[in-house]
């Protein structure tokens, strides 16, 4: 996939479509398939128009948006899609306060020569966003734009899948409903920091995670199974994010993952965390014994969902 960059459009000619895609969902995907179609008929390279920042945080100073993606896993998972290229604009002030008429003949039109505008059947971009589908297919046809309305998506069980919805579901510890509107298991990126040291003595070493981004939304508190990517090979393990009740954490929250039948240091290094499946709620035990043998049962629930 090609990163598009203001110094390096060119008068190609695109097939595009335009949306934040946080998390690039199977809604997303969706929207995606029907783009690369469209490209292909048109003998057209595909253009995804996305955007660096949440717009929210310009629109709404002190907003602190949750990610489902950070920017660079955004562009990792859209080049894995098969679009042909992508480019990253910057949502400022002064874009937001262009009419959809605008945006359409400074951005779309000459900056992009987007030739076909694909557009969801309740997407609306502009200061205003008053306008119908058939008030932008007007604006394109005066500027030799072709707007095409996508399908909506609906899937077997009618399941409404959006960013938000996911979003909920992470909240609630509902992994097995996120992964399912994902189309992946989700995921956190983060580096293994010095931790308590705790683990360790009870047979159970972890990895103190800090995750890579701030925005980057953490699921519920709780135990769960992962799947984690470390020195090239993938591990079962389990996952605890909370504040420790047993140990006098404090408030503060922590992200530890142990990594079965691994053996080794990996302070400095990058991890991907995949969430698996919800195992409990965190909670305080009278003594390192008794936590210790709730652990015993987490690694084998763990290793249940995530086999070695």
């Amino acid at each position: 996939m090609r990163i598009l960059s203001p110094d390096s459009y060119n008068k190609t000619g695109y097939v595009a479509t335009i949306g934040f895609f946080d998390g690039l969902h199977r809604g997303h995907r969706f929207v995606i398939e029907q783009l690369k179609t469209v490209a292909h008929e048109r003998s057209l390279p595909s253009l995804i128009i996305t955007f660096g920042e949440h717009p929210r945080k310009v629109l709404q100073p002190g907003f602190h948006p949750l990610l489902l993606t950070t920017p660079q896993e955004k562009l990792e998972l859209l080049g894995q899609s098969g679009v042909d290229a992508c480019t990253v604009l910057d949502f400022t002030r002064e874009l937001s306060l262009l009419s959809a008429q605008a945006f359409m003949r400074q951005v779309l039109h000459e900056q992009l020569d987007v030739r076909v505008l694909l557009m969801g059947y309740d997407h609306r971009f502009g200061h205003n966003r008053n306008e119908t589908f058939a008030d932008y297919a007007a604006y394109g046809r005066e500027l030799g734009i072709e707007v095409v309305q996508l399908q909506q998506f609906s899937d077997s069980d009618n399941e409404r899948i959006s960013s938000s919805e996911i979003r909920r579901a992470l909240q609630q510890g509902d992994m097995a409903m996120a992964n399912r509107m994902l189309g992946y298991d989700y995921f956190i990126d983060g580096t293994v920091v010095d931790g308590f040291k705790v683990g360790r003595t009870i047979g159970f070493p972890t990895a103190n995670l800090r995750p890579d981004h701030p925005e980057k939304m953490l699921p519920a508190p709780g135990v769960y199974a992962v799947q984690t990517q470390a020195e090239g090979k993938i591990y079962p393990g389990m996952l605890n994010i909370g504040t420790r009740p047993t140990v006098a954490n404090g408030s503060r929250t922590s992200v530890e993952v142990h990594l079965i039948g691994f053996d080794g240091n990996l302070y400095d290094q990058m991890l991907r965390v995949k969430f698996v499946q919800r195992i409990r709620d965190e909670r305080k035990f009278d003594s390192l014994q008794a936590l210790t043998a709730q652990l015993e049962q987490d690694r084998a629930t763990a290793l249940q969902a995530c086999p070695a």
